[in-house]
Order: C-alpha cells, then sequence, then structure tokens
C-alpha cells in the first residue's frame, strides 16, 4: 500500500507544480480540439479519487458537493475557474492524501461496493479502487500535458 501511496503523492506534486507554473488564463484555456483545461483535469482527479475511495467505502466526501457538480465525470468547464477556485483546488490537491492516509491507518476503509467503471475495469476493493484512481490521475496528467502544449 505504501508504493500506491508513493505513486499518488508524487503525480499530484506534478499536479501542483502545474497550477503553480501557468497563470489562470492558462489554466482556463480550452484549445481548439480539446472539451477541458488544465485546471478542470485537476479538479476533476480530485473529486474522481473522493468518489472512487470514500463513495465506494461508504464514508462521506470531503469537498463540497458544488464541487463534485463542476469536476464530476461527464462534466465540462463552464465559464472559468476564479483564483478562489484554483487555490482551493491547490490546497485539495495535497489535504486528500493526508485525510485518506490517515483514514487507512485508522482503519477507516472497512466496507467497500464493488464498481464497474465506464472503460471496464472491475473494482472490488479499497486497494482495487486506489490502483484505479493512479491509473486514472494517470490518463489526465496525459491530457495536461497535451494541452500545456497550446496555453
Amino acid at each position: 500500500m505504501e508504493s500506491l501511496f508513493k505513486v499518488w503523492e508524487t503525480s499530484r506534486h506534478i499536479y501542483l507544480k502545474f497550477l503553480e507554473t501557468y497563470s489562470l488564463p492558462q489554466l482556463n484555456k480550452i484549445p481548439d480540439g480539446f472539451s477541458n483545461n488544465i485546471i478542470w483535469n485537476a479538479g476533476h482527479v480530485i473529486v474522481s479519487q473522493q468518489k472512487l475511495i470514500y463513495t465506494l467505502s461508504g464514508l462521506p466526501v470531503s469537498i463540497s458537493e458544488a464541487m463534485i457538480e463542476k469536476y464530476q465525470n461527464g462534466s465540462r468547464p463552464n465559464g472559468n475557474a476564479t483564483q478562489e477556485d484554483l487555490d482551493e483546488i491547490k490546497q485539495l490537491l495535497l489535504s486528500t492524501i493526508a485525510q485518506t492516509k490517515n483514514d487507512f491507518a485508522n482503519g477507516l476503509f472497512e466496507n467497500f461496493t464493488e464498481y464497474q467503471t465506464k472503460t471496464g475495469f472491475h473494482l472490488g476493493s479499497f486497494q482495487d479502487s486506489l490502483e484505479f484512481n493512479n491509473y486514472h490521475e494517470g490518463i489526465h496528467l496525459g491530457m495536461m500535458l497535451n494541452i500545456k502544449k497550446f496555453v
């Protein structure tokens, strides 16, 4: 489990570097041929992690319903993210890892509802979900790397 958390932390630090490197207009830009932007991808991985890890474990998420609506699967950017949105995403990128690690250490992830992702992955356990989360975040990091060529 240690290596799964390590991969996740490394990935999130790369996300954070994106958010600290580019201006808000750059983070909000949706290049031609793309359906989202850099900041949406960062918000999306936070929401997805909360749903994959906490919701499937029957536990409450630590993000707002408004954030879920804005960045959940199937959503698209609807207007520009604000500085307040950016600050919240930057804070949540790392705080959600700390919270998950703490909750894991305290044995909170006792239950899990099996889930079949839209891409065909079967998640049968908390560990499956954490592994898929890392895979999912890697996909969105790739999207961000493509988008950055055009901002």
